[in-house]
């Protein structure tokens, strides 16, 4: 372990640098508790044993600012006291300490207290692992719950969320559909269909620039969130979005006359004074794909416009 030796007089040092060498720990020293924070600021100890009448920052207020350092490892701090000062001892557990030594030292007193020290730190540490596990283990369960399983694109929750959080500023809904989905299924069978709605899934997030969003809205829907000043902004995004699907060039006959898997897709724009509800903003942009679907599929057709 690395012990922090806080102690004014020198052969108290010197006594405690010799003992917990020859126990095997590293042992740094300082001579007052003002040097012994601004070492501990730049590598903080295992162990803390510090004297409490010190000059420039006594051993309270060293232990105190000990106790206020963020850092990831349990550091356990050990006051010296004389027989004639334990009326002390109790400031220094209000202060944070968790043992003391008596003055004058003993080796085997001091052994038995880094032994201590030895188990607590080492249960913080496996507390503190189990804790950083615990939280990337709920991270990793609210990002899967906001995450659509098959795609790996938000989900209807994750939309519901991110709708609600929109900054006050113009953006486009660009519903997408794959054209004749069912027609593939029925042709090719469900599991080639996944394989699909995962490739139209990959290839829109691969073209979403910083700041798109990119959802599964349900079924072979997918929807798209673009923080666009105008519609001929996101009509030029979704057209881009629209060809990279096409160049796949997955096969798909029932999708005449390409015979390749094509999307169509409607774009409505909803302006930072607008009024109108992400319903009917979501809605604006349904009734542009199926405009797009009624003129002959694989196209982008606009809301409003």
């Amino acid at each position: 372990m690395r012990v922090l030796v806080a102690e004014d007089d020198p052969s108290t040092r010197l006594i405690l640098q010799a003992v917990i060498r020859g126990l095997g720990h590293q042992c740094v020293l300082a001579r007052d508790g003002l040097e012994a924070w601004q070492l501990f600021e730049i590598d903080p100890a295992d162990v803390v044993i510090s004297d409490m009448d010190m000059p420039r920052m006594d051993g309270l207020g060293f232990c105190r600012r000990v106790r206020a350092h963020k850092g990831a490892a349990y550091t356990y701090f050990i006051f010296l006291t004389s027989f004639g000062a334990r009326a002390d001892l109790q400031k220094g557990m209000q202060a944070g300490a968790d043992d003391y030594l008596a003055k004058p030292l003993h080796a085997d007193e001091l052994g038995f207290r880094l032994v201590v020290a030895a188990r607590i730190t080492e249960l913080h540490q496996r507390l503190a692992g189990q804790a950083q596990q615990l939280e990337e283990l709920n991270r990793q369960f609210f990002e899967e719950g906001r995450t659509d399983a098959l795609t790996r694109l938000g989900n209807r929750l994750r939309l519901h969320e991110d709708l609600q959080s929109l900054e006050r500023k113009n953006y486009c809904a660009v519903l997408c559909d794959v054209d004749h989905f069912k027609l593939f299924n029925d042709g090719q069978g469900h599991l080639a269909g996944d394989e699909v709605l995962r490739a139209v899934g990959a290839e829109l997030k691969k073209h979403c620039r910083g700041g798109d969003r990119a959802y599964r809205y349900g079924g072979e829907e997918f929807l798209l969130i673009l923080p666009e000043p105008s519609l001929a902004l996101a009509l030029a995004a979704a057209e881009r979005h629209r060809k990279a699907i096409e160049a796949l060039r997955i096969p798909h006959p029932a999708n005449p006359p390409s015979g390749v898997l094509t999307i169509s897709a409607g774009v409505a724009l909803r302006s930072c004074g607008d009024h109108a509800g992400t319903a009917e903003w979501l809605n604006q942009a349904d009734t542009a794909l199926y405009i797009a679907k009624r003129h002959g599929r694989n196209r982008v057709s606009t809301f409003g416009n």
